[in-house]
């Protein structure tokens, strides 16, 4: 597929002078052809790192030594760019630098395609993109920071030599980490001091006459500004010629896919089926669920009915954590029975969504457990639902209550409540893993209610039988895949069948 309304190829130098920076402010659209399986793997691969960073970005202090090392890791597995010089020689993994910067141009426009559609996208989006640029700027020499400025036509103000002299003290006194030595040796830059609000507000720089006197080092802070006004723009130009691209069929799954996207382990597939008795369920409840699994088995028992949304983000929950389908038609038929729903009423209005769930019915399809985001992101809960993520959907002073009537310390309490004021849902359910498992770090990065399920057997011990029976399982499969990346025709065929899946559960 090509990007651009003018359909042109870049060729030659014009491809030099595109990529001829590691970085960029991507103020031009890509022109090449590409496939739409790459289209989608460029897609993937991108939201693997905006997604790290947003992690790390909360787990550690960003620019941090931790922060940098994990996050360089990142960009090296991944095969983004960070190398200052642009060659065509091979390196390690087999992709040259020029191969890389495509990559990170090409991924960077199609993100903007797939978060340009909801303001809580578009936020999102800007956020990461703004902690990449912020520590890629900063892993670059003084010599290529100031190229990158020339080559972007940003052309900031210098304080002149004697100005700075007549200066000097006030600019020691108000920047970070200088001399009378190193302020003469560095570059000083005056621009508006509401170009500079940031370091204004942490006091780090001198204020005249409406100007802040901004330091070499701290010049990142006025790029990154100029970097989020030109997203920001851009992202709403996108947003307004979205219905054109809309309109392809090839794209538009893809593009409704990504900006949900889950890319961790696939629990479609049991591995441990028959591993869990239904006798076991109310303990594991307590123990290894996450809270918003916790929160509709909770209701399950109370009420004896869950309403459709209910019933199906926690019936593939339990499918994926290895319930057969007869334990399924089991559980779910003992509960409904204690309500108002005898037993011929179930098997003739709920039995069969029970089987179509797990491909015995229907298209026979091996319906997916729900993923952090599709339960945060989709079909949020009405009054009387009970499905939904409790760190996005739950007010927060109700969320309290049922933190502490689950015994969380104050002060973790606190610290679930600060995550999730800062939007962060996931790592706020991660820090209530870490806070009822008791270890100061979970280790992993929390993307699936199943997943936080399988940790937290690992770390109680209860697990053993499990990671056995998942080896065994991996060993026996030809091509074992632990992420996901649906095609885009599987996109399309997933959003379908579990629309499909919907009219099954319809509520009486």
């Amino acid at each position: 597929m090509q990007f651009s309304g003018k359909r042109k190829k870049l060729i030659g130098s014009s491809q030099n002078d595109l990529y001829g920076h590691c970085l960029q402010f991507y103020g031009q659209p890509p022109l090449d052809n590409i496939s739409l399986a790459e289209f989608e793997t460029l897609a993937v691969e991108r939201l693997k790192l905006l997604k790290t960073v947003e992690n790390l970005g909360v787990s550690y202090v960003k620019n941090s030594v931790q922060y940098s090392k994990k996050l360089e890791a990142e960009f090296t597995s991944l095969n983004f760019p960070l190398r200052t010089e642009l060659g065509d020689q091979k390196v390690q993994g087999g992709t040259s630098e020029y191969e890389k910067r495509r990559k990170d141009h090409i991924s960077h426009f199609i993100l903007r395609l797939a978060y340009c559609q909801t303001e809580d996208l578009r936020r999102w989006f800007i956020q990461q993109e703004m902690d990449l640029f912020r520590y890629r700027f900063n892993d670059l020499s003084s010599k290529y920071k100031t190229d990158f400025l020339h080559k972007n036509n940003l052309k900031y103000e210098t304080v002149s030599a004697e100005e700075k002299n007549i200066l000097k003290d006030k600019l020691i006194n108000s920047s970070y980490g200088l001399s009378g030595i190193t302020v003469e040796e560095y570059d000083f830059y005056k621009v508006p001091f509401q170009d500079a609000l940031d370091l204004v507000r942490t006091r780090k720089v001198y204020l005249l006459a409406g100007n802040a006197y901004i330091p070499h080092s701290e010049i990142v802070t006025i790029v990154l500004n100029d970097f989020r006004t030109r997203l920001s723009k851009a992202l709403a130009m996108t947003a307004r010629s979205l219905p054109a691209v809309q309109s392809d069929e090839r794209l538009q799954p893809l593009l409704s896919h990504l900006s949900h996207a889950y890319v961790g382990q696939d629990y479609s597939i049991q591995k441990n089926i028959g591993k869990i008795s239904l006798e076991q369920i109310d303990s594991l409840s307590g123990k290894s669920f996450p809270l918003c699994m916790r929160h509709v088995h909770k209701a399950l028992r109370e009420n004896h009915h869950l309403r459709h949304g209910g019933r199906m983000q926690y019936g593939l929950f339990l499918k994926g954590i290895g319930l057969t389908l007869e334990q399924a038609l089991q559980f779910w038929r003992s509960e409904f029975v204690k309500g108002k729903v005898d037993a011929d009423k179930f098997d003739k209005a709920y039995a069969y969504s029970v089987r179509h769930m797990f491909g015995k019915e229907g298209k026979r399809t091996d319906y997916t457990p729900y993923s952090c985001m599709k339960v945060i992101l989709s079909n949020p809960p009405s009054q009387g639902d009970y499905h939904g993520c409790p760190f996005r959907h739950s007010d927060p002073e109700l969320l309290k209550q049922k933190l502490q009537s689950y015994k969380i310390s104050p002060s973790g309490i606190n610290q679930v409540l600060e995550l999730v004021k800062g939007m962060h849902y996931q790592l706020a359910c991660q820090k209530y893993f870490e806070l009822t498992h008791s270890v100061e770090d979970a280790g992993f990065s929390l993307n699936h209610p199943n997943q936080y399920f399988t940790e937290s057997q690992k770390l109680l011990g209860g697990g053993r039988d499990i990671k056995k029976e998942v080896e065994m399982s991996q060993k026996g499969q030809e091509n074992p895949s632990s992420m996901s990346r649906p095609s885009q025709e599987s996109s399309k065929q997933a959003h379908e069948e579990m629309g499909d899946l919907d009219s099954f559960f319809q509520d009486e």
